[in-house]
């Protein structure tokens, strides 16, 4: 029986919550899933488990840099498994960045990592202007401004597909 283990890496939650569902979904298969957070997967040993998944949220632009330094140094390990990896980003709203191909967080994951992913996924996240902090409520709403998006600041909106988020995991527990 393979064992999977996801990883994610989120700010507000929504990345979390993804990798949630996607648990979910492996577990209907009867295959045991062990979800950590980044910081706890520095304790794991990844040589236990047989799949390895990682999902991590953009903020200004970035991934965090524990991401990097991660996949970098287990890269050998993750290379060895059968294994993906999927971003997280209020960008991939937009149809025409929704695709690990045209996603420009998904670009510059590929060019910065020395991991190469065998499947990747685009998600696009939440906007929870209630439970941001001012300083990161006033960014927001500036950077959706500029890209047309949902600038009440009394409103929640998520553009995460929840179908495709399905497909995807499906994709991945078939593997």
């Amino acid at each position: 029986m393979s064992r999977t283990l996801i990883i994610y890496s989120t700010v507000d939650g929504q990345t979390k919550s993804i990798c949630q569902q996607i648990k979910q979904i492996c577990e209907a298969d009867n295959k045991p899933v062990t979800l950590v957070s980044l910081a706890e997967a520095q304790s794991v040993n990844l040589s236990y488990y047989d799949k390895v998944m990682i999902g991590a949220s953009i903020r200004y632009g970035k991934h965090r840099p524990e991401l990097f330094q991660y996949v970098n140094r287990h890269r050998a390990v993750l290379n060895n498994k059968k294994n993906a990896f999927f971003t997280v980003n209020v960008v991939a709203r937009k149809p025409e960045k929704n695709t690990p191909e045209t996603n420009p967080y998904m670009q510059k994951f590929i060019q910065l990592s020395l991991w190469q992913p065998q499947q990747l996924g685009v998600f696009a996240g939440k906007i929870d202007y209630p439970k941001y902090r001012m300083f990161d409520k006033l960014m927001i709403r500036f950077i959706m401004w500029m890209t047309k998006g949902p600038t009440d600041t009394s409103g929640t909106f998520e553009f995460t597909d929840w179908d495709k988020v399905g497909e995807f995991a499906k994709a991945f527990s078939e593997r």
